[in-house]
This record gives C-alpha cells, structure tokens and sequence, in this order.
C-alpha cells in the first residue's frame, strides 16, 4: 500500500496532461503520485513498463518498474495508483517516464476476459460492448474532441455577447413539422378511479408530449428577450435511415439571434465559428488522423484558411450545375436533379466535393421543400435559407431567416397543413415587437465526423441510439 500522507488531498491532484505540460526541461527529478488506467505491459528480465493513463491526454506516461516492485495484478485494463520519480526519458518515444517507487492496485482486471485488447477491433464489437469502447485511444480521442469543440464555440459566443440558455426537451409540437417525432407517455397510467376523464387518463400533460427535434422555436422567444441566444441539446427524431449520418437520438448546436435582415450574415456566423473551431482543435486531431486519408485531412485544412471565404451560390445555380453534369457524365446521379426537388446526398456530396472543393453554401431554397418558419423571399417561390455542404459529410448546418410578419406565418402554417392552435404561442411572438431575426442548427456529431475524419456517426457520440439498436 502508499503511505498515509497519499490518502487524500484537499485539492484534485494534477492530471497527466497538466503534469507533463507544466513541467520544464531543467533535468530535475520531480516526485509525483498518479492515478489512472494500465494501457499496456512490457515484461523484461531486469525491468518492467507499463503505460498509465488517465485520460486526460492521448499519449500516457511510461512507467518504469523493477521486477521485484512489479506487482503480479499489474495488467492491462488495471487502475491504479502510482508514486514515483518524473524525470526526463532516454527514449525517442517519449519525452518523460516515471520512475516507480510504489504501486497501489485499486481494481484489478483480468487480462483474459478483458474485451478491449491492444489490437484493432472491430466496430460492431465495439458497439455491443459501447460501456466499455470508450477505453479505446481513438474513441477517448473522439470524446476528447468533442470536449474541445464545445469550449471553442462557447467562447466564441460568449465573445460575441450570446446567451448560453436551457430549453425543453419535451415539447408539444414538432418544430420541422415532419412528423418524425417519438412521444411521451408515463409507464404506467392512473387508475379510472382517481380520474372519471377520460382525456386526464390518456395524457399525462393533457395534450400529447413528444421528445424535441429541435430547441429552434423555444429559442426564438428567448431571442425576443435577450437578442443572442444559443443551446446545445439532445434532440430526437424516430426516422428509420440506416446511413452513416443519422442517429436517433443526436446533439445539436442551435443560436438565434434578433435584429438581422440578410441570410448572408447567418452564413457569416457560421463560416467565423467553425473556422475559429478548425483552426484552435488542430492538435486534438492528431491520433484521430494518423491513419486517415490524406484527400481528406488537405480538404479540413484548406477549409480552416482563414481570408479565404467559403462559396456561397443559389439552390437554383446549384440545381443548374447538376443538371450539367447529370446530362454530359457518364456516370449519372440516381436521382436525377431538377429545380423543386429535394437535394440528394450524393447531389450534396457532388457540389461540395466535385464542383466547389470546399464547403458551401447553398441558399434561397424553394418553399415547399422547407420548414413553414423561413422567411418568404419576395420572389414568392422561395426562402431565405441555407444549407452548408461540407466534403465527404453533405448537409452540416441549416439555417435561415425566420418569418417574423405575423400573416405570412399564419399563412404558411395553413399551408403546410399544420394545426393553427399547436403554434398559437409562435404566432403570438410577432404580435408585441416584433424584430426580424434568424439562426440556425448544426449536426454537432456531423461536424464531430468532419474534423476527425470518422466515417460514422455512431462513432461520433458515446452512446449511439439509431433505429432497432438501443443498448445501455
């Protein structure tokens, strides 16, 4: 066991990461106690290495142990605690390693039952065993980025004077009005005798609850208060696409914000946020890269470039260099392009990947392939919207201009076939001052995707949920 005085601390003691990066290369001998996870063992006739991690980093820290000091539970998977000596390594591999003075095994693991061994596994396995994949470098990696990501946009917007706000995640409406929507209803329902209604007996909010597909409209009366708003949600919707960009149950990154009267300025926002994030979350990048493609890894970093902005063009210049395309290739899309009809993915995929190389922006959608909250162009045919198309992803962000005339909302909900008094409350919103404004929403495991080069969305999350597959 460690000595007495190791027990506990009035303080969180240092991680590895805060360890290595805080110390100088002077040559001293520093005395640590660390505490973490057995990633691999090395056994020798004089000497003994194991590499500990906590987490807190990709790389670990070699530690070095004597034969007689080297407990025989010291395996792969093991936690434990650590004291010693930090000095400056020998190796090329690594810069420092621990000299071991004493081990403490806090939970033992048995090497031969243990499902995340050193070599690769496959990623079914690692999804029926998602308790345990976060305990793979590329998944911690993947867990770490997302950490990173998310403090690099929350500065962002707290530097540009957003509000960081909580919205439901039960909803009575559904926001895209697409009807993918999973409702909520309690487990079990009250006996006839503590209520003779009927209806009390049915919903438990006396009106049908679903689970939110997006925070948009709740934000949009936050903004009518506080200008800037933004949230990060879980948010879900029971459609049942098997692709690698979709997922049940997602999170997503939504900002509205009032007093704005151009769907370019939305894109601004979004192309300075995301560039800000690509440039800072380099350095996180780096295990995830290691074996990815290279066509890939240039396409993330020209995008990063700032001073160069992003292509912006029209659904309708969009659909005219499809239907170029479709007609003069060979190799035809499947779906064959055409002005009112929806962009495909692999439409997506062409225009960002082939025709631009780069991320873009396309805007002024038709009306009827968009949610009844856009704002009416004064074409009369289209919206003031956008989606950004991103190589290798297709759609990352969408966004637009929200209606804020009062009789053009009302008319766009009857047209959409919506009930009127679901969204009497939205409708109210433009009644007493209303501002124009606008936002938007990012696929946050999509943008996860992107900047690390994995393939799916369900290695971008912790826990996947997709359709017939919900484990944990």
């Amino acid at each position: 066991m460690l000595p007495r005085r190791f027990a506990s601390t009035s303080t969180l003691p240092p991680t590895i990461r805060q360890l290595l990066s805080s110390l100088q290369p002077t040559g001293q001998v520093t005395k640590v106690q660390l505490s973490g996870w057995i990633k691999s063992v090395r056994r020798q006739k004089n000497v003994t290495f194991a590499v500990i991690n906590d987490g807190s980093c990709a790389s670990g820290l070699q530690a070095v142990l004597k034969p007689n000091a080297t407990p025989h539970n010291l395996t792969n998977g093991a936690s434990v605690r650590i004291c010693g000596n930090l000095v400056q390594s020998l190796g090329r591999e690594q810069s420092y390693e621990l000299h071991v003075e004493a081990v403490d095994i806090l939970g033992e693991c048995n090497p031969e039952a243990y499902p995340i061994q050193k070599q690769a596994l496959p990623v079914e396995f690692l999804r029926d065993n998602a308790h345990l994949r976060a305990r793979t470098d590329i998944n911690a990696a993947m867990l770490r980025l997302r950490d990173s990501v998310l403090r690099r946009l929350h500065s962002y917007y707290e530097a540009h004077d957003f509000y960081y706000v909580h919205t439901p995640i039960l909803t009575s409406n559904d926001c895209e009005g697409g009807g993918e929507t999973f409702r909520v209803s309690p487990a079990s329902s009250p006996s006839s005798r503590q209520s003779p209604d009927p209806s009390a007996q049915a919903e438990f909010f006396s009106q049908p609850a679903y689970l939110t597909v997006s925070s948009q409209l709740h934000l949009e009366a936050l903004a009518a208060s506080l200008s800037r708003v933004y949230t990060l949600s879980p948010c879900f919707r029971a459609e049942r696409s098997q692709t690698n960009r979709h997922l049940a149950e997602f999170w997503m990154l939504e900002a509205e914000w009032a007093f704005i009267n151009h769907v370019g300025d939305v894109c601004y926002v979004v192309e300075e946020s995301l560039k800000n994030v690509l440039l800072q979350c380099r350095s996180e990048n780096a295990l995830l890269w290691k074996d990815g493609e290279e066509a890939k890894l240039k396409s993330l970093e020209d995008a990063s470039r700032p001073g160069i902005p992003w292509t912006r063009m029209s659904y309708t210049d969009a659909v005219k260099e499809l239907q170029k395309y479709h007609a003069s290739s060979r190799v035809r899309f499947e779906f064959e392009p055409a002005w009112g009809r929806a962009l495909q993915s692999e439409h997506e995929r062409w225009l960002s990947e082939r025709l631009v190389g780069g991320p873009v922006f396309v805007t002024d959608y038709p009306t009827s392939l968009k949610p009844f909250y856009m704002r009416a162009n004064d074409d009369g045919q289209t919206v003031a919207c956008f989606d950004l198309l991103v190589p290798f992803i297709g759609e990352l962000v969408g966004g637009s201009l929200r209606e804020e005339r009062s009789s053009h909302l009302v008319e766009a909900i009857q047209r959409h076939g919506l009930k009127e008094e679901e969204y009497g409350w939205y409708v109210d919103l433009r009644k007493y001052g209303s501002a124009p404004h606008g936002g938007y929403g990012l696929g946050f495991e999509r943008l996860i995707s992107w900047m690390s080069g994995i393939e799916n969305v369900r290695e971008c999350i912790a826990m996947p949920r997709w359709a017939k597959r919900m484990l944990l």
